[in-house]
């Protein structure tokens, strides 16, 4: 199998549900594993994946409730049943038998990646997470300080909202596009265009929908504590790179105390970034990564 512009498609098994994959370069190379963040697509990481294509087998997955990957029947997506589902595309790509492959995750994507990465340090050759850390110490602060049966009920009333979400109708791609470009107008029109085109589904009557489900938003109201992320975090022991934009919303560990956790990791913050650092400076981003891979 050689490299190609356009992946090769796939799927595998995951708690009942069929989740996709692409696949880039050849199966002998070394394997790069991808994530995508929330909201997104497999598809996303298509410029990254051209370019690492001829040196790694790069596969690329759509998360549950994303993409072409199946949707859960009740709308709950934990963060442990994203885990799961890394877990059960290593197995599925055999990726647990051998030294070691590189995985990277982008948000949602980096915060499975870096959970993967400390429950199975031994799978991980280097692990770059684009900001994946989750909320910031600040924000875990003033989340602990609310009382539990108000954290609680406003979960409820939150999985009522999104649960009751239906897709987003729109007539056609022109649409779609200019939805894309409302939201992240600091993207270029190829990205615009490419993100648009794998990030919809075609309905029953040819309208268009974005390929997620809306309930695949929401907060789950259970998850291990900060404490036992932590505890994950200081369990990885491969190199890993933390990497930040220098305009998102999200805090930079470097600067918020989070990197104590780690034992081999460093961060990059890129200028004029936002929080799709990949696409926001991609030149920047990659300049840094295959620096990375190659150290």
């Amino acid at each position: 199998m050689t490299a190609l512009a356009s992946p090769t498609d796939h799927t595998f098994g995951s708690q009942r549900l069929t989740l996709s994959y692409s696949e880039w370069g050849n199966r002998d190379d070394p394997l790069l594993l991808l994530v995508h963040g929330g909201r997104d697509q497999n598809r996303s990481w298509d410029w990254v994946a051209r370019k690492l294509a001829t040196t790694y087998r790069v596969i690329a997955y759509d998360l549950r409730g994303h993409g072409r990957s199946d949707w859960v029947n009740d709308g709950a997506y934990t963060i442990m049943d994203h885990v799961f589902d890394l877990a059960s595309c290593v197995r599925h790509l055999k990726a647990d038998r051998k030294a070691g492959f590189t995985l990277m995750g982008h948000s949602l994507g980096g915060n499975i990646a870096l959970r993967y990465a400390g429950l199975y340090p031994e799978h991980i050759h280097k692990l770059i997470a684009i900001e994946g850390l989750g909320p910031s110490p600040a924000m875990l602060k003033a989340r602990a300080a609310e009382a539990l049966e108000n954290r609680l009920m406003a979960w409820i009333e939150q999985r009522r909202t999104v649960s009751a979400r239906t897709p987003r109708i729109m007539a056609d791609l022109v649409e779609a596009k200019a939805r894309m470009r409302a939201a992240h107008d600091h993207l270029r029109e190829d990205q615009i265009h490419h993100l648009t085109e794998h990030g919809v589904r075609t309905n029953a009557d040819g309208t268009l929908s974005w390929c997620y489900d809306p309930a695949a938003v929401g907060r789950s109201a259970s998850d291990i504590s900060q404490a036992e992320f932590e505890t994950l975090l200081g369990r990885i022991s491969c190199p890993t790179w933390l990497v930040y934009g220098s305009e998102s919303w999200a805090s930079n560990p470097e600067k918020d105390g989070r990197l104590q956790h780690f034992k081999h990791a460093h961060v990059t913050e890129i200028k004029q970034a936002n929080h799709w650092v990949h696409h926001d400076q991609f030149d920047a981003f990659m300049a840094g990564l295959q620096s990375f891979l190659a150290g």
